[in-house]
Protein backbone atom coordinates (compact mmCIF):
# COMPACT_ATOMS: atom_id res chain seq x y z
CA UNK A 1 0.00 0.00 0.00
CA UNK A 2 2.47 2.65 1.08
CA UNK A 3 4.46 1.71 -2.27
CA UNK A 4 1.17 1.70 -4.75
CA UNK A 5 -0.77 4.50 -2.66
CA UNK A 6 2.11 6.73 -0.80
CA UNK A 7 4.15 6.29 -4.14
CA UNK A 8 7.52 5.63 -1.70
CA UNK A 9 10.05 3.65 -3.44
CA UNK A 10 10.67 -0.39 -2.99
CA UNK A 11 14.19 0.36 -1.94
CA UNK A 12 13.03 2.54 1.15
CA UNK A 13 10.68 0.22 2.14
CA UNK A 14 13.26 -2.60 1.79
CA UNK A 15 15.75 -0.24 4.28
CA UNK A 16 13.11 1.09 6.14
CA UNK A 17 11.80 -2.73 7.27
CA UNK A 18 14.75 -4.82 7.09
CA UNK A 19 12.97 -6.76 3.79
CA UNK A 20 14.17 -8.21 1.12
CA UNK A 21 13.42 -6.80 -2.44
CA UNK A 22 11.67 -9.94 -4.10
CA UNK A 23 9.89 -10.07 -0.48
CA UNK A 24 8.03 -6.85 -1.29
CA UNK A 25 7.71 -6.96 -4.88
CA UNK A 26 5.33 -9.66 -3.95
CA UNK A 27 3.76 -8.71 -1.27
CA UNK A 28 2.90 -5.85 -3.84
CA UNK A 29 1.71 -7.95 -6.28
CA UNK A 30 -0.64 -9.74 -3.81
CA UNK A 31 -1.87 -6.01 -3.05
CA UNK A 32 -2.95 -5.25 -6.40
CA UNK A 33 -4.76 -8.53 -7.14
CA UNK A 34 -6.79 -8.22 -4.00
CA UNK A 35 -7.31 -5.04 -4.91
CA UNK A 36 -8.35 -6.12 -8.53
CA UNK A 37 -10.73 -8.75 -6.67
CA UNK A 38 -12.30 -6.34 -4.22
CA UNK A 39 -12.86 -3.50 -6.62
CA UNK A 40 -16.31 -2.26 -6.89
CA UNK A 41 -17.85 -5.47 -4.72
CA UNK A 42 -17.09 -3.02 -1.32
CA UNK A 43 -17.65 -0.04 -3.11
CA UNK A 44 -20.59 1.50 -1.29
CA UNK A 45 -23.37 3.52 -3.52
CA UNK A 46 -23.20 7.59 -3.56
CA UNK A 47 -26.77 7.80 -1.52
CA UNK A 48 -25.01 5.62 0.97
CA UNK A 49 -22.24 7.84 1.07
CA UNK A 50 -24.61 10.89 1.68
CA UNK A 51 -26.37 9.26 4.10
CA UNK A 52 -23.66 8.70 6.15
CA UNK A 53 -22.65 11.92 5.96
CA UNK A 54 -25.70 13.73 6.98
CA UNK A 55 -26.26 11.24 9.93
CA UNK A 56 -22.54 12.35 11.25
CA UNK A 57 -22.46 15.64 10.34
CA UNK A 58 -26.08 15.46 12.79
CA UNK A 59 -24.00 13.70 15.38
CA UNK A 60 -21.51 15.90 15.23
CA UNK A 61 -23.51 18.66 16.15
CA UNK A 62 -24.89 16.77 19.05
CA UNK A 63 -21.52 15.75 20.96
CA UNK A 64 -20.87 19.57 20.22
CA UNK A 65 -23.50 21.12 22.26
CA UNK A 66 -22.54 18.48 24.24
CA UNK A 67 -19.33 19.39 24.78
CA UNK A 68 -20.53 22.45 25.27
CA UNK A 69 -22.65 21.68 28.11
CA UNK A 70 -20.12 20.00 30.00
CA UNK A 71 -17.62 22.52 30.00
CA UNK A 72 -19.95 25.39 31.09
CA UNK A 73 -20.93 22.47 33.78
CA UNK A 74 -17.21 22.19 34.72
CA UNK A 75 -16.71 26.09 34.67
CA UNK A 76 -19.81 25.97 37.15
CA UNK A 77 -18.67 23.42 39.60
CA UNK A 78 -14.99 24.87 39.97
CA UNK A 79 -16.21 28.15 40.64
CA UNK A 80 -18.66 26.47 43.47
CA UNK A 81 -15.70 23.98 44.98
CA UNK A 82 -13.31 27.61 45.28
CA UNK A 83 -16.28 29.12 47.84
Amino acid sequence: RMHLEEGRSVNSLTKEYGLGAGSLNSWIKKYREECKQTNGMNQPNQKDVFDQLAQLRKQNEELEKENRFLKKAAAFFAKESEK
